[in-house]
């Protein structure tokens, strides 16, 4: 089985996610299918996609949950891809070696050279982030875009993933979650942060920045209204939990 990095540096990549702006529009998907299908990872294939039973590999979907009853209630839009994550379970699952952490970023990656398609990985990941590319044989996934943020050819600010350029209302955020005072730090301070599933132990890098109350004061996850009850937990926190449950069925 594949190791992880001896000696990890301070520095880890990743996203914050808002899903408090999230309109689940899907603009992050498709521009991840469309930048990632030329880019590093490509091609990335789609089988009957205008039939009845269409089969693709996205780096990126989006979710949505009816959170609450009654006026109390909201749609909540969720995005999910791969989290990084500092003990991720795909890479130590890994039979070849495929599947790695990069020391210098904390990026997880695909050697497809190495993959051999057994899906170990895809069984280890509890946030159904593995993709299987039935034409090449391998296992795909998100990258964070790295062909893109690496690219001195790119004009700075657009060195981020497709996906954080593309999204129309800022809801997805792109840096160095390892750096207590970088911006994408304080906006998880700020808003009260969460992993997704953190009691799996394998402490995601990405964040979720939870719903905030509705304008009566009603906690996302939870129907009725009291507009005297004071936020707990910067709210959102319980739809997050009850999102883990959710995914843990």
């Amino acid at each position: 089985m594949t190791s992880l990095p001896r000696d990890p540096g301070p520095k880890k990549l990743g996203l914050v996610i808002d899903l408090d702006t999230c309109v689940g529009c899907h603009a992050c998907a498709v521009s991840c299918k469309e930048w990632n299908t030329g880019g590093v990872a490509a091609p990335l294939t789609d089988l009957d996609p205008y039939g009845a039973d269409p089969v693709g590999v996205w780096f990126n979907r989006v979710h949505a949950y009816e959170a609450g009853d009654g006026m109390g209630g909201r749609t909540v839009h969720f995005p999910r891809s791969c989290l990084h994550c500092d003990e991720p379970a795909c890479v130590s699952v890994c039979p070849t070696g495929a599947s790695y952490k990069r020391e210098e970023d904390g990026i997880v990656l695909v050697d497809e050279d190495l993959c051999i398609g057994c899906k170990l990985c895809s069984w280890a990941c509890p946030y159904g982030a593995r993709e299987y590319d039935r034409d090449a044989g391998v296992m795909k996934k998100c990258t964070l875009c790295i062909d893109r943020i690496y690219n001195e050819n790119l004009p700075e600010p657009e060195r981020v993933p497709a996906c954080v350029t593309a999204c129309p209302t800022s809801a997805r955020h792109f840096g160095d979650l390892g750096d207590p005072d970088s911006p994408i730090s304080r906006l998880v301070a700020e808003r009260g942060g969460r992993d997704l599933m953190p009691e799996l132990g394998y402490r995601p890098v990405n964040k979720y920045l939870p719903p905030r109350p509705t304008r009566g004061g009603t906690d996302p996850a939870e129907g009725g209204a009291d507009p005297l009850r004071p936020e707990p937990e910067s709210d959102g926190g319980r739809f997050l939990r009850w999102l883990d449950a959710t995914l843990s069925r």
